[in-house]
C-alpha cells in the first residue's frame, strides 16, 4: 500500500513539477532559434504537460528584459 502511494506521488510530482520546469527551460533557450520540426515538438510538449505548466506559470517569468535605449 505505501509503495503504491509513494509511486503515485513520485509520478505526479514528476508530471506536474519536474518535467514542466525542464520544458520551460528548454523553451526559453530554443524558442527564437528553433526549426519548424523542433517548434512542433515544443508545441507537443506544451500540450502534453499543460497542467504542470499551468501550475508553474505564476512563479516563472520569461518575458524579455527591458531594452536600454542609448541617449
Amino acid at each position: 500500500m505505501e509503495i503504491t502511494l509513494l509511486l503515485y506521488v513520485v509520478l505526479a510530482g514528476t508530471y506536474l513539477a519536474v518535467v514542466p520546469f525542464l520544458t520551460y527551460a528548454y523553451l526559453k533557450t530554443r524558442w527564437y532559434v528553433a526549426s519548424a520540426w523542433e517548434r512542433g515538438f515544443m508545441y507537443f510538449l506544451v500540450f502534453f504537460f499543460f497542467p504542470g505548466l499551468l501550475l508553474l506559470s505564476p512563479f516563472l517569468n520569461f518575458r524579455p528584459q527591458r531594452r536600454q535605449i542609448p541617449g
